[in-house]
């Protein structure tokens, strides 16, 4: 197809359709527009680059090129048929959009008011003054351009600190944010009295073992010289400044609270399709089967509906624009690792499935750290019930997020071109294309269904696996007497134990607990957190922990980094993405060891600040 012409064509595009992602000399750039108003998606094939893993055969572009020409001319014949009253209908229902958004806005103004009155000593005022204050906004920028905002805001800040920072010398920039960060994080563990149970002595261990977990990431990363700096120690700081409000201000775990709750409601909702198609009794039996499979099978299916109306899109430009500014990474790795907190390893990769099939190693590799790094908000309701500590829990959940980054980005750096670095904008979905919303919603009922049987068979697997391994080192220690009670004792979860013995001492566990919190963080790699969370809660071994070891291992155990979740992990993503299965398992190991450290980072934290 002549080169010229195809320009000419993408000068036809939306104006609202982004510029080209990425670029680069020796490709092509796939300029991959956000959907407009009407679902109109056009693909630009000149200069398109791909990363190594994406075939560059130039036949395939062009008819994938000529595919999308032929689209994009049957949607504007199909508009042509339908004329002057289609453009009519849409005047109309644009000159009644605003009425509309106002009369939203009054709404919410009365609810609040209305509560503010009523219930504001019960309910309290933060969370409905922050809802009604994201409504409130996002009616504004509807109708007033962000930029009046930005603008001012970007020169603000590149007349203060950007003056600031470009008067240092370069090579000095890395070093003076690191110490800076260290003495942020040395100030804020010190300065609090110190009690019985929370010596300073012990804040600095804690302090030591969050510094060796970065010594071994750099130790043993795949390319040091690529470590993005600007990443980790932003990362660090944010992950420090995130503890401290949530553990340490009302105001932080309530909001954090209120969203975690909110992600639970939402995936509770699959129980009631679940006593519909068996019975009451049958959801009540908290069967994993029954309660978390249902879950996920409905949460994607809502996922498939959202991206139909455009609505997800919107979500992952947001948040990828925030990353960008803060952390530098890309849209993708900054979506799944925001919301892996609350929607879990499996549902959150879903937000950025379009994705999935360009994304780089590297980006595999994040977002499967994510996932390791944080359990989700569909379990943290059991383990709450469990009687753990709640702040505990939800302020963990939060922490992962910049910690996963951090501990991805030193492990397994960035050396590919991304197509969701910067600004974000959502490639089309070829597969399984949906004519209206119910097709939308029913494709992802039966995505569900695939992924949901997947989990099942790797879990039992896995699982299975771990117990035979367990039976042949019971039977083989039963030759050189290692039992108890006349009971096999050699296992995995043991060797484990031992194993995690120097970790426990890092994070700041004092000593006379150290060999059963490293037991502990045995249980949850081999097995999982949940295993690790009932025996912490029931048997009488840990229940006699002091009340320091018991909150730290609640930190360090607040994740799916274990066996079981990698099978899971490679499984979801093997079949969203089979031409990726590959690169998914090449990465798999790396990205459960850097979700087990990124907890353990927040486990050292939590050492340093609780009291």
């Amino acid at each position: 197809m002549d080169l010229k012409k195809s320009e000419k064509e993408a000068q036809l595009v939306d104006k609202n359709v982004s510029p080209p992602i990425v670029k680069s000399n020796d490709g092509i750039v796939l300029a991959i527009p956000e959907p407009t108003a009407e679902k109109l998606t056009h693909y630009h094939l000149e200069n398109f680059a791909r990363p190594p893993h994406v075939s560059s055969d130039i036949e395939s572009l062009k008819k994938l090129e000529l595919e999308n020409d032929q689209s994009n001319s049957n949607l504007q014949d199909r508009n042509n048929l339908q004329g002057p009253p289609v453009r009519g209908i849409a005047r109309y229902c644009s000159q009644w959009k605003i009425f509309a958004q106002v009369f939203i806005w009054l709404l919410f103004t009365a609810w609040w008011i209305a509560g503010l009155i009523m219930h504001r000593h019960d309910y309290g005022w933060l969370i409905p003054f922050l809802l009604y204050l994201a409504i409130s906004l996002r009616i504004i920028f509807n109708f007033v351009s962000v930029s009046h905002v930005m603008r001012p805001a970007r020169w603000a800040y590149n007349n203060t600190l950007i003056k600031v920072y470009n008067i240092i010398p370069h090579k000095y920039r890395t070093w003076i944010a690191a110490l800076g960060t260290v003495a942020i994080i040395c100030i804020g563990s010190f300065v609090p009295e110190a009690t019985v149970d929370n010596t300073r002595g012990s804040r600095a261990i804690s302090i030591f073992g969050l510094i060796m977990i970065l010594f071994v990431l750099w130790l043993t990363s795949r390319d040091r010289k690529r470590i993005p700096w600007h990443t980790v120690i932003g990362g660090m700081l944010t992950q420090f400044v995130m503890a401290v409000f949530v553990l340490k201000t009302k105001a932080g775990y309530d909001i954090f609270n209120f969203i975690s709750y909110l992600a639970r409601a939402f995936l509770g909702f699959a129980d009631q399709g679940t006593a519909f198609i068996t019975d009451e009794s049958v959801v009540k039996l908290n069967y994993f089967i029954t309660s978390v499979i249902p879950a996920i099978i409905f949460f994607i299916a809502v996922v498939q509906a959202l991206y139909h109306v455009g609505l997800l899109q919107w979500f992952i430009i947001k948040f990828a624009t925030f990353f960008f500014w803060t952390l530098r990474v890309s849209g993708a790795e900054a979506t799944v690792a925001a919301a892996s907190p609350f929607l879990g390893q499996g549902e959150s990769v879903m937000l950025i499935r379009p994705f999935v099939e360009y994304l780089t190693q590297a980006e595999i590799h994040q977002i499967m750290c994510s996932g390791f790094a944080t359990i989700a908000g569909s379990v943290l309701v059991g383990y709450i019930s469990l009687g753990l500590d709640a702040q505990a829990l939800v302020s963990s959940c939060i922490m992962s997020i910049p910690a996963s980054l951090t501990v991805s980005k030193m492990r397994y750096p960035e050396t590919e071109e991304t197509i969701t670095s910067g600004k974000v904008s959502i490639p089309k979905d070829d597969t399984e294309q949906a004519t209206n919303l119910l097709h939308a919603f029913s494709n992802g009922a039966w995505l569900g269904i695939k992924i949901g049987g997947t989990i099942v068979a790797v879990l039992l697997s896995i699982i299975s696996m771990i117990a035979l391994i367990n039976g042949l080192l019971g039977w083989w220690g039963r030759y050189i007497n290692i039992t108890h009670n006349g009971e096999a004792y050699l296992s995995l979860e043991l060797i484990m134990g031992y194993i995690c013995y120097p970790i426990a001492f890092l994070i700041g566990v004092p000593r006379e607990d150290l060999l059963l919190v490293g037991q502990l963080i045995g249980i949850k790699i081999i097995a999982n957190e949940f295993v690790a969370f009932t025996d912490l809660t029931k048997e009488a071994q840990y229940l006699a922990m002091s009340p320091r070891s018991q909150i730290i291992a609640t930190y360090a155990l607040c994740g799916f980094g274990n066996l079981g979740s990698l099978g899971v992990q490679i499984g979801i993503l093997s079949q969203i993405a089979p031409g990726r299965a590959g690169d998914v398992s090449r990465v798999a190991l790396s990205a459960l060891f850097s979700g087990v450290l990124s907890t353990l980072t927040s486990a050292s934290i939590a050492g340093m600040l609780i009291t």
